[in-house]
């Protein structure tokens, strides 16, 4: 699991009697609860995997994990729990029935791209180079059930369906309202979030009934815990259970980000970067877009460089031993493009993109060194083109994932981008709840 939960609370009238508030991330393979305490103190802190029935159900094994990561917690930190919210997986989309909470069909999952007829009927609808249109997107995912029949059976035969995220079927879990999503996992459906509704041309579609009809901000209150997950928590009944948002943003602002100019970069098996603009900014040919956080835009997009192309040649203890060798005072310009196969879309949009590793140098600390030093490169260019698509300009870098231990990388990152680098407040993701 890549991200981790965390819950603040301010402005809340229970905050004054409430000791504790709690957040809960749900990654792509497990899932982590933290708490803290009125003055940002992490009180207890909790992470699980789905399992190996995970994939089987689930649906089955994100309820399971849910209360079992809750059950986790002292019994007295539960029962003073002021707030709750959760963050799922961006774009993983679930059919419910909205009177029982019963799957209609199995979850369509945040990575699984839809047929061609499915992107094809949503490019016919949305605005060209809509995110909504890419195939991984949730319209897509809906599409692809209204084009199957599903839904319609499904309400011919007595059930009412209702398209849900995973965050906001968890959330359901607790509060009890099929009806609520949040501005971030509704992106991708097509909601936006800056006229905060769906725009006439998704609105006025035969499965437009399907919506969540409620899109709040995320932090924002939804509703209390019902008295059903009360009991089986421990919750007390006065816990508002809070609008949610989607693991990557959860880690965006777990980083520490509050200014505008400020951005992370994730270096994981890729290179993610998200920049906080007061600008937004869209463009489905490089796959950027921009999540509404508060009254700025969050712009992001992601290169296919990065980790996994260093492990396709070193070992983690060689990375840690190679880079000791690198001279900083002596940069070598390799015209590298490190990438694990073919195709690459941001900051240079090429499917056809080959990797570029030549020459090699025969020490391999050379080697290590030419990578990282283009890696540090398509960074800034990264940057420079969301400036260039009309982002703020950034002013500083924290970093999150695995690549932020490496100082002669992060110094070689700071001379090609210009501004700070740092590492993130919490490498793993975070939600930032305000109640």
């Amino acid at each position: 699991m890549s991200s981790r939960a965390s819950l603040k609370a301010s402005n809340s009238s229970s905050s004054s009697t409430s000791k504790y508030f709690l957040g809960i991330d749900f990654g792509t393979s497990g899932a982590r609860v933290t708490v803290i305490d009125d003055a940002g103190s992490t009180a207890a802190d909790h992470k699980q995997g789905y399992g190996p029935d995970g994939a089987a159900d689930w649906a089955a094994a994100w309820e399971r994990v849910l209360f079992e990561l809750v059950a986790a917690l002292p019994q007295d930190v539960v029962a003073n729990v002021g707030a709750v919210a959760l963050d799922g997986t961006s774009a993983t989309a679930m059919l419910v029935d909205a009177a029982t909470g019963r799957q209609l069909a199995p979850p369509k999952l945040y990575n699984e791209a839809q047929g061609a007829e499915a992107v094809a009927a949503a490019k016919a609808i949305a605005p060209a180079s809509h995110t909504a249109t890419a195939s991984t997107s949730t319209l897509c995912k809906l599409l692809a059930w209204h084009q199957a029949g599903t839904w319609q059976a499904a309400a011919a035969a007595g059930a009412h369906p209702r398209l849900m995220h995973q965050a906001d079927w968890l959330a359901y879990l607790l509060h009890g309202r099929p009806d609520v999503s949040d501005w971030n996992n509704a992106l991708k459906l097509g909601f936006d979030p800056a006229a905060e509704a769906y725009p006439q041309w998704l609105s006025s579609q035969e499965y437009a009934l399907l919506f969540p009809s409620t899109v709040v901000a995320p932090s924002a209150p939804v509703a209390a815990v019902t008295a059903a997950a009360a009991s089986r928590t421990g919750l007390p009944r006065s816990c508002m259970v809070c609008g949610g948002t989607t693991d990557s943003i959860a880690a965006f602002v777990a980083a520490g980000v509050s200014q505008v100019g400020e951005a992370v970069t994730s270096l994981g098996s890729t290179m993610a970067v998200k920049l906080l603009s007061e600008e937004r900014v869209d463009d489905a040919a490089y796959g950027v877009y921009s999540h509404r956080l508060g009254d700025s835009w969050l712009v992001g997009g992601a290169s296919n460089t990065g980790g996994a192309v260093l492990r396709q040649h070193f070992s983690n203890e060689q990375l840690q031993q190679l880079s000791q060798r690198i001279n900083l005072a002596q940069p070598l310009g390799l015209d590298y493009y490190p990438l694990v196969g073919p195709g690459e879309r941001f900051p240079v949009n090429d499917p056809g993109m080959q990797p570029r590793l030549m020459p090699r140098p025969d020490d391999d600390a050379l080697f290590l060194q030419g990578m990282l030093e283009s890696m540090s490169r398509i960074e800034a260019q990264a940057y420079q083109l969301l400036a260039q698509l009309g982002a703020s300009k950034v002013t500083s870098v924290l970093t999150a994932g695995g690549g932020a231990v490496n100082d002669k990388w992060t110094a070689m990152r700071e001379a090609a981008l210009g501004v700070p680098v740092r590492p993130a407040q919490q490498g793993e993701g975070g939600l930032l709840c305000v109640v």
